[in-house]
C-alpha cells in the first residue's frame, strides 16, 4: 500500500518543471504603489458604527473584566482576602 503511495507521489510533480512560477512579489509592489494612503484611524471603524447603547454595553464588559482580572490579582499576590 504504501509503494502505491511512493509511487503516485514519484509519478506525478506536484509543480510541472517546464511552468514557471507567478511572481507575487511584484504585483504586490504594484498594488501598493496604486492605493492611496488609507485612514490611520480605520481600526476604529468597527467600533463607530455600533449604537450608543452597544458600545456602553462592550464599555461596561470591558471594565468588569478589569475589575475581576484585578481583584484575582490581589488575591494571588496577598493583598485582598475575601474572608
Amino acid at each position: 500500500m504504501l509503494d502505491n503511495l511512493r509511487d503516485d507521489a514519484n509519478s506525478s510533480p506536484f509543480f510541472d518543471e517546464d511552468e514557471e512560477l507567478p511572481d507575487f512579489l511584484e504585483e504586490d509592489d504594484e498594488e501598493s504603489l496604486a492605493k492611496p494612503q488609507s485612514d490611520p484611524f480605520a481600526f476604529l471603524k468597527p467600533i463607530m458604527v455600533l449604537t450608543p447603547v452597544q458600545r456602553f454595553v462592550l464599555a461596561a464588559l470591558l471594565f468588569m473584566a478589569v475589575c475581576i482580572i484585578g481583584s484575582m490579582f490581589l488575591m494571588v499576590t496577598g493583598k485582598f482576602f475575601i474572608f
